[in-house]
């Protein structure tokens, strides 16, 4: 099959971890096609020798497809040398069975992209592609220390504590120093005594949850165990910090995010350095929602429509989308309202879902648009104004600016 010429040099590159198979199709002022094939290795000095080779040829369109992550390095390696490459999903570009090698599919890269049959997968400018290595590892992290505190939990269940079950959460301020007492082997009534006021709990229950059998084995896990998670959350605040820090120059675009319900001043920033702020580079919401693996999958056949289930798309968009929409969900919204009626027909993981999908479309309207959240169903400046205005009068009074008979 001869396909349509849309350009007259092109290069493709099938990038792996060690090698890098290129392929330079390229046409004369006389119509004649030359094929020229190049092998290069996957080191620093490899990768210059790349970008040189195919900066040579005046390459009109360079493509490459990679597996996991091997595609960056060669990419920057072009982006020195003033070459922008279009990185295509390996679904996209299968080669022909009985036909798969190496230099195959360079040249089959080449030629598809000849005729203009790829569509580029979405690579965000260069300081958020740096940015994503910190918001990735600070969700890491929050994984690590949410099994660090299941860990705790176990612990003082195994000792005879039942704290879990007259504290709502054992790591707030009373919990963790009655935690720390139990394991520098004070009392229950000692312990109870650094609560303070904190807990609604009965005190009998209380201390009756405190008394166990906690041993020695026990009190030196839950230490380390308590140290560890100190430490995660000291090293997590740095890097929320470092991100926000980062993210100074697009505070206006990260205020726009905030006003939906469900998202913080962290969840727009790591939302952020993963989507970009140019939402052109998507085109269109929907194929957003595609590129992140959140909407339903298209599967129908002779008028009958199959499973939608949902494609693998951008894990680390989809865990936070998620996590906004649970946030959401318990909030005074049209994202509640939605998601209480999903709820009764589909179940609580696909509402989560559909609402992690209207969420999605909302931030790409707003940064879009630059414009604030409006809800549906809650006016929330109105909202504000009639919980705020007794304090505000109040404080009036107080200085003066209305007079205390008023």
């Amino acid at each position: 099959m001869e396909l349509a010429k849309l350009y007259k040099r092109v290069v493709g590159l099938d990038v792996h971890q060690a090698k890098i198979t290129a392929c330079a199709i390229t046409e004369d002022e006389a119509g004649q096609t030359s094929v020229e094939l190049a092998e290069f290795g996957g080191f620093k000095r490899d990768r210059q020798a790349m970008a040189q080779w195919v900066a040579a040829h005046g390459a009109e369109m360079v493509v490459m497809e990679s597996a996991g992550i091997y595609w960056k390095s060669p990419h920057a390696a072009l982006e020195q040398v003033g070459i922008v490459a279009t990185v295509v999903n390996a679904r996209h570009v299968k080669t022909v069975p009985g036909r798969k090698t190496d230099w195959a599919d360079a040249q089959w890269l080449a030629m598809l992209a000849r005729a203009g049959m790829l569509r580029a997968s979405f690579v965000p400018p260069a300081q958020f592609r740096a940015l994503r290595h910190v918001g990735r590892q600070r969700q890491q992290l929050v994984g690590i220390l949410s099994s660090e505190k299941n860990r705790v939990h176990k612990i003082l269940s195994d000792g005879g504590i039942r704290l879990s079950v007259v504290v709502s959460d054992i790591h707030g301020v009373a919990g963790r120093a009655m935690v720390k007492a139990l394991i520098a082997e004070h009392s229950p009534a000692e312990v109870l005594m650094l609560a303070g006021n904190r807990l609604k709990a009965d005190r009998t229950e209380l201390l009756d949850a405190l008394d166990g059998e906690l041993t020695a084995d026990h009190r030196f896990v839950l230490h380390e165990l308590i140290a560890h998670v100190e430490e995660l959350e000291r090293r997590i605040d740095r890097f929320d910090q470092y991100l926000l820090d980062q993210l100074t120059p697009y505070r206006s675009t990260l205020a726009l995010m905030q006003t939906i319900p469900g998202i913080d001043a962290v969840g727009a920033a790591l939302l952020l350095v993963e989507i970009g702020n140019d939402m052109s580079a998507f085109g269109s919401v929907d194929r957003l929602a595609s590129w992140v693996g959140i909407c339903p999958g298209n599967n129908e056949s002779a008028g009958k429509r199959k499973t939608g289930r949902i494609r693998k798309g951008n894990p680390w968009v989809r865990r936070l989308l998620c996590q906004f929409a649970h946030a959401a969900s318990r909030t005074r919204c049209a994202f509640k309202s939605k998601f209480e009626a999903l709820r009764l027909r589909r179940g609580h993981k696909r509402a989560i879902v559909a609402i992690a999908h209207k969420i999605l479309k909302t931030v790409f309207l707003l940064i879009s648009r630059q414009t604030h959240y409006r809800d549906s169903a809650t006016d929330f400046e109105a909202l504000s104004v009639a919980r705020n205005a007794p304090r505000w009068l109040k404080m009036l009074k107080k200085h003066g600016f209305i007079p205390a008979a008023a």
